[in-house]
């Protein structure tokens, strides 16, 4: 079967192209329990769910671009940024989370775009562990999930937004770190 070359990067810009019609999902009511909130959480996790998707065929198909490897981190920090600000705005997530985060995820992004002329930095494993996270802690944010099971899924939401906080901070760090070394190794031969 042949798969157009473009696809996983077409995927990829589906997913960024969701982050806008979702954030409206998700603000329109004021982020009450209804409809909207369930639609915006379904949007979100369908989303988020493609990074794997588009991923998986380009390597599996072989189709692997400088432009995917470029644009695919950044669908993912468009739609998961989108998402953090939305529940802060909606006041469901401490704005110094979402700072973290946004400060972690813009810096990553800008150093790619610095660098994107010597080398394309894709991402590493715990970056992409770091998006799993940040999927799995959001997922279970924005859906009202409460409305069904009680209060206590607030406790497990709060568990897997620190686990996805802690991560997004030690995967930039070793970002950092990785390419401090390469630089050196770089300048030393």
């Amino acid at each position: 079967m042949a798969v157009p070359r473009q696809l996983p990067n077409a995927i990829t810009i589906v997913r960024i192209l969701c982050a806008p019609i979702f954030l409206w999902m998700l603000l329109a009511d004021g982020g009450a329990d209804g409809a909207l909130r369930w639609w915006a959480a379904v949007l979100f996790i369908v989303a988020i769910g493609t990074d794997g998707i588009d991923g998986y065929i380009a390597r599996k198909y072989n189709i692997v671009t400088d432009l995917g490897k470029l644009l695919d981190p950044i669908a993912d920090k468009v739609l998961t940024g989108v998402a953090f600000v939305g529940l802060s705005i909606l006041l469901e997530l401490p704005w110094w989370v979402t700072v973290i985060v946004l400060v972690r995820e813009v810096g990553i992004t800008v150093y790619r775009f610095m660098v994107v002329s010597d080398h394309v930095l894709a991402a590493a494993w715990m970056g992409k562990l770091k998006t799993l996270a940040q999927g799995v802690a959001l997922s279970l944010a924005l859906l009202p999930l409460w409305t069904l099971v009680g209060e206590w899924i607030w406790w497990v939401n709060g568990v897997t937004m620190t686990i996805a906080v802690v991560l997004t901070i030690a995967s930039g760090i070793d970002y950092i770190v990785t390419e401090v070394r390469a630089g050196r190794k770089a300048k030393a031969s």
